[in-house]
């Protein structure tokens, strides 16, 4: 707790914790105690009084009261709020990823590179600021200007997930902000200091600017039943949900019922495949880091190595022998590469699916929890590599642990095959040297996945592309290329300068 409090103390933030944040002014929550524990050892955080169903009807009308506002500031105005979110972020990075550690468990370097995501997110949507481009279309119609503008859509709802504490908030909220809307935040019940903090920074930048309304950003800590109250409300036109396929699903259906828009980040079950033209070393690199990085709780995750019957039992070596040595413990420690599983359901979920593994055929290396040399009341794994035949039904599954199944394949036809033989449909990668096969596995024909990548593992996107997936994962993009499209919305414009009035299609109608 005291490490928590010091972290939170150097961002400026002093007393206890509380649950309910819209604009600079915060509220004790009226719902059940939470504890916040750290995965680190298990040790408690903080401890607060949650936000209820209710408190989101106060949220959304603040939020639509500041998006009146809001809306009518130019763009370019919108991004200088965003910059200074930005500056403040660079400011407080170290601090910041420190609270990510503690909170997230994540080894300090995927925690800085978080934080990093943030400010990446910041300086795109700030030139996006000037980008919000509509289209000049041909009027088939003499003397009309046909055109597409693009207009500020009201209050967002955002509910993010335990992995990344910081930056889908971000993905979510700076695109948001640029786009002229109001954000109503409702993160993870594991790591809300992450979002106090997160609030607290954006709001000193939000004082700066006059321009900026009450209301514009509210934190919701609590649990599932804010979320689908954020989900129902019709205040709230988007709701972007990163998490589970269970939760999203729900979010969906609800938002759904009330015909309002979903973009949703749910389930990864990724698969790389490795062909016989591989640069082995590299591809050894790109799947340790997609399979144990952040223990294996990445929606990127790499689960599934499809690899060539030539190469298997080389490459299978090579992975047992890099396994064999990773550093597991601390995550404060800067050796350490694999820091602890977020709490003890994870544990056990990673325990069921290997023995159900073992049920179905599999062999099982490694996966033991490890008790020595890491800090006690914390949950630490050595990740898994599983042989299994490619009809086993656990590969349908995503467990949030670090398990790497492994496969065999003859032709990449196969391999694709068995890539895409899933629910779900978010990251995907190819090692080979031939760029046929390069080729084929990014067109039509290849990875039916939101991401396929060529000689890089699952895991790292940038922010410059879209990130999303296809099937269970939910069909959202977030973060860069027109991802922005879905925080706003389109009107179709069409403009007579004449003193005549042709119709479309050659319509004759004359009174």
């Amino acid at each position: 707790m005291d490490a928590a409090r010091e972290a939170l103390s150097k961002l400026g933030i002093t007393g206890a914790p509380t649950a309910i944040h819209m604009g600079g002014k915060s509220h004790t929550g009226r719902g059940a105690m939470l504890s916040v524990r750290s995965p680190i050892d298990g040790g408690e955080l903080a401890a607060l009084a949650q936000a209820s169903a209710a408190d989101v009807e106060l949220a959304a009308a603040a939020a639509g009261q500041a998006f009146l506002a809001w809306r009518a500031v130019p763009a370019p105005w919108r991004g200088e709020l965003v910059r200074r979110i930005g500056e403040r972020l660079r400011a407080e990075k170290e601090t910041l990823a420190e609270l990510v550690c503690l909170e997230a468990g994540k080894i300090r370097q995927e925690a800085l590179g978080e934080v990093q995501e943030m400010i990446d997110i910041c300086d795109f949507a700030v030139g996006l600021s000037r980008q919000l481009y509509g289209l000049t279309i041909a009027s088939e119609r003499p003397a009309h200007r046909l055109m597409e503008q693009w207009h500020p859509l009201g209050p967002v709802g955002v509910i993010t997930a335990f992995n990344f504490p910081v930056a889908v908030w971000a993905w979510n909220a700076m695109l948001a902000l640029v786009c002229g809307d109001p954000l109503i935040w409702k993160p993870s019940e594991k790591t809300p200091l992450c979002a106090i903090a997160c609030h607290h920074i954006a709001q000193q930048a939000i004082a700066e600017i006059p321009e900026a309304p009450a209301g514009l950003l509210s934190l919701l800590v609590g649990g599932a039943e804010v979320g689908q109250a954020l989900a129902a409300h019709r205040g709230v036109p988007l709701v972007s949900a990163t998490g589970s396929v269970p939760m999203g699903r729900a979010v969906a259906q609800t938002v759904a019922a009330r015909l309002g828009r979903s973009l949703l980040e749910l389930g990864g079950n990724n698969a790389a495949i490795v062909a016989p033209s591989a640069d082995l070393d590299l591809a050894v690199r790109g799947i340790v880091f997609g399979a144990v990085g952040t223990c294996g709780q990445r929606c990127t995750t790499l689960r599934r190595l499809i690899v060539h019957r030539s190469i298997y039992d080389t490459l299978l070596t090579k992975l047992e022998a890099v396994y064999r040595e990773l550093p597991i413990g601390d995550p404060r420690d800067m050796h350490t590469l694999v820091g602890p599983l977020i709490d003890e359901a994870a544990a056990l979920a990673m325990d069921a699916a290997l023995a159900q593994a073992r049920e179905q055929g599999g062999i099982v290396r490694q996966g033991e929890r490890v008790t020595k040399d890491v800090p006690v009341g914390g949950y630490y794994v050595r990740p898994a590599l599983v042989e299994i035949a490619a009809a086993a039904s656990v590969l349908q599954q995503e467990t949030f642990a670090p398990i790497l199944y492994l496969l065999r394949y003859e032709t990449l036809e196969q391999a694709i095959a068995l890539q895409n033989d899933v629910p779900q449909g978010l990251a995907s990668a190819i090692f080979t040297n031939d760029v046929r096969e390069a080729e084929l596995f990014c067109s039509p024909q290849g990875s039916d996945c939101g991401i396929a990548n060529v000689n890089i593992g699952t895991s790292g996107a940038e922010i410059g592309g879209a990130f999303g997936g296809e099937k269970e994962t939910g069909g959202g993009r977030e973060s860069g290329s027109d991802a922005w499209k879905a925080y706003m919305r389109r009107a179709t414009n069409t403009i007579n300068y004449s003193a005549e009035l042709p119709l479309a299609q050659g319509i004759e109608f004359d009174v």
